[in-house]
């Protein structure tokens, strides 16, 4: 018999999975009809209306898988020397704090953005260049809340049982990894 823990695992991964195909699958599609409407216009003097409205849903859909993507890998920048000026127990609690807040931010999206699609559905406005309700690219909303307060959620339990956890990404200790992949050796000055 499976253990509980080992399934939400799976779901995990699964969802990771999609997060990240969807993430990719969004930058090809972005790509593809940037170029097209370059050749369209530029080749064959025509455009498509679709195409610029098309491509804000797709970025704003982007934007928020992103980030919550960026939270998962811990790839945000930020200010942290303060943080990194405490010692080790204040910074803990400290990076807690933040999750925490994080996490406020999220609901707040989540509701608001649950708000903000309910009113969408209910005036029924139509986008301007394609037949679809506002409202749809509008459910990025809620569920880049959802996925964000799920990151932010798992950086906290992270924190809590004092296994590593970042809010922000490290470029000085990403770029001596680098370094160390790439050529075995730190970088010079570094030992």
């Amino acid at each position: 018999m499976r253990h509980p823990l080992s399934d939400r695992r799976d779901m995990l991964r699964v969802l990771e999975r999609l997060e990240e195909g969807l993430i990719a699958l969004l930058l090809t599609v972005m790509t593809l009809i940037t170029f097209t409407q370059v050749v369209a216009r530029y080749v064959f003097n025509y455009s498509f209306v679709w195409a610029l409205e098309l491509n804000t849903f797709l970025f704003a859909w982007l934007i928020f898988l992103g980030a919550a993507y960026g939270v998962r890998e811990g790839a945000h920048i930020g200010v942290d020397a303060l943080v990194k000026a405490l010692s080790p127990a204040k910074a803990r609690v400290t990076a807690i704090a933040a999750a925490l807040l994080c996490m406020v931010y999220a609901g707040i999206l989540i509701v608001g953005g649950w708000v903000y699609v309910a009113k969408m559905v209910q005036v029924g406005i139509m986008a301007e260049d394609l037949p679809i309700p506002q409202w749809v690219p509008r459910l990025v909303l809620p569920i880049g809340g959802a996925l964000l307060f799920l990151r932010f959620g798992q950086v906290l339990y992270r924190l809590s049982v004092g296994k590593e956890a970042h809010l922000l990404g490290d470029e000085a200790q990403e770029a001596i990894r680098h370094q160390l992949e790439e050529t075995g050796e730190p970088p010079e000055g570094r030992a």
